[in-house]
């Protein structure tokens, strides 16, 4: 006997979405998540009455009626919406040649940027204005239409032929690199540098490693729909996404690791679970009792672990084919990060604002670990994230896996690592050590450990024209993936979209198009 049509492994961004929107579509669904807080890398913890984002801080179209982001698309179809709080700036860049704020409207973001070099300035409004118009063409084709079989092409063709009429002058760019489109519009070396660091703040790459529509769209949304942050941090859109779930009549396990994934004659039959922790959500009836059982019983598997982490812990090695595996574990990996999490006094910091990126050394390249630091204060906005007179800081740079071990010198060497961390911070806040109440030290061992991540890592690393990310579908009939090693990106939209398109491939193109009209 079955226990569902659908169960989905982890309770990231990509399973809910996916989870939820299988669930809309009348599908038996559990998500079975190993930690006892939903999530995944958008999940949020509490230390002492501060609560803490540990992954995703900057957010675009959470609350727009006309929004695109994926996110947001879902959350509507669900039922569900986000309080949120908009802002601009919508950060400041600290590199050494001096320190602007970043706007979302292009045209002040412009004039930032001539204060420290005219000529890039215009060069950097004409990169910009090569983009937008593919933002405008894409802008006509939801993302909740969208799916990752051939019957996408039926959909578009009956229910989107302006839009794609529309998209028919950007073709070349729809495949090209952010580096191609800076090559011909941009040659003051201190605003490539720039598009090179927005780039990575977007995908983990550079210009020339990030495709063209990922930042066509960052430009257009933030422009457009302005930036905001969830009330209630990354924790409140992961309990949105699961509030949509249950109210569909999925089921959340919190604390079920799946050990591995069931199969048989070449198509899936189900999970086995491993050692239970605790944690049961969620509404309908599974027909089984769920605690007493090692094993679930479904035709249909989605994996929001890694490509990694998929194929090595969750399937034996034999049942994929030799060639497959061998490609999509050689898949290379965007690092791991150190993170600081602190707590500290807010006395004095009436004017503070809430992200910040700082870049130590020009001299280095912005991939360099320690150099290029992300800091997020989202306390600034949302005063209940912090006990009254305090603010929440989170700051993070790449760091490599490799080298780290718990050992007698793991200790030292985490606040050896996080020591570029506290000079980042020090240039925006000089007396940050002095208000510090609670110290908390992340490394790519903590990524590991608590978001069970192939070496800590945020996910692929495939440069533009250099591969494609494989989507949702794998060689085993039945198993499907999702997350950030199957979309391009490493922000919330992308995984969201991986969610989408893994969910809309499994139902009919009709179920989709009802949930449109």
């Amino acid at each position: 006997m079955q226990d569902s049509d659908v169960i989905v492994i982890g309770s990231g961004i990509g399973g809910l979405c996916a989870a939820a929107l299988l669930a809309r579509y009348g599908k038996r669904v559990i998500v079975c998540e190993s930690h006892t807080i939903p999530g995944g890398t958008a999940h949020n913890f509490r230390r002492r009455g501060f609560e803490f984002d540990s992954g995703p801080s900057f957010y675009c179209g959470l609350t727009d009626a006309q929004s695109l982001n994926p996110l947001k698309q879902v959350l509507d179809v669900l039922g569900e919406s986000l309080e949120a709080i908009r802002y601009d700036p919508l950060g400041h860049y600290h590199f050494p040649e001096g320190t602007f704020a970043v706007y979302s409207n292009t045209e002040l973001y412009r004039q930032e940027v001539a204060k420290i070099t005219l000529k890039g300035a215009t060069e950097l409004e004409q990169f910009t204005h090569r983009l937008l118009p593919l933002y405008e063409a894409m802008k006509g084709i939801p993302s909740l239409a969208l799916r990752a079989d051939w019957q996408m092409f039926p959909v578009l063709l009956r229910h989107y032929l302006p839009s794609l009429w529309k998209m028919l002058p950007h073709l070349s760019l729809v495949r090209a690199s952010v580096g191609d489109v800076m090559d011909a519009t941009v040659q003051d070396s201190w605003v490539r540098r720039l598009i090179d660091l927005e780039c990575f703040l977007l995908s983990g790459l550079k210009a020339h490693g990030t495709i063209a529509p990922e930042v066509a769209f960052m430009l257009g949304e933030r422009s457009r729909a302005g930036v905001e942050y969830p009330v209630g941090g990354s924790g409140a859109i992961v309990n949105a996404l699961v509030r949509g779930l249950e109210r569909w009549g999925g089921k959340l396990l919190l604390g079920y690791h799946v050990e591995q994934v069931l199969v048989e004659a070449g198509k899936v039959v189900g999970v086995r679970l491993g050692k239970k922790d605790k944690g049961t959500r969620g509404g309908g009836d599974t027909g089984n009792d769920i605690s007493a059982s090692s094993i679930l019983k479904a035709p249909i598997v989605i994996s929001n672990a890694s490509i990694w982490d998929t194929y090595t812990k969750l399937l034996h090695p034999e049942e994929l084919p030799a060639s497959y595996r061998q490609t999509a574990l050689a898949t290379p990996a965007v690092d791991s990060f150190m993170h600081l999490h602190l707590g500290i006094r807010a006395d004095g910091l009436e004017n503070l604002t809430g992200h910040h990126v700082v870049v130590h050394d020009s001299s280095e390249d912005i991939t360099t670990p320690g150099n290029t630091c992300m800091i997020s204060i989202p306390s600034v906005w949302d005063a209940a994230l912090a006990p009254k007179g305090h603010h929440v800081v989170h700051a993070y740079t790449l760091e490599h896996y490799a080298g780290w071990e718990r050992n007698e010198e793991y200790e030292q060497k985490k606040q050896q690592k996080a020591e570029t961390l506290y000079r980042a911070l020090e240039k925006i806040i000089p007396d940050l050590r002095q208000r510090i109440v609670l110290e908390l030290i992340g490394t790519p061992l903590t990524h590991a450990y608590y978001l069970r991540r192939y070496q800590g890592s945020y996910g692929p690393a495939i440069a533009a024209g250099k591969g494609m990310f494989p989507g949702p579908h794998t060689p085993i009939q039945g198993l499907y993936r999702v997350g950030d090693s199957t979309m391009p990106g490493i922000g919330v939209p992308a995984v969201a979209a991986s969610g989408i398109l893994c969910a809309n491939t499994l139902v009919h193109p009709q179920q989709t198009t009802e949930l449109l009209c």
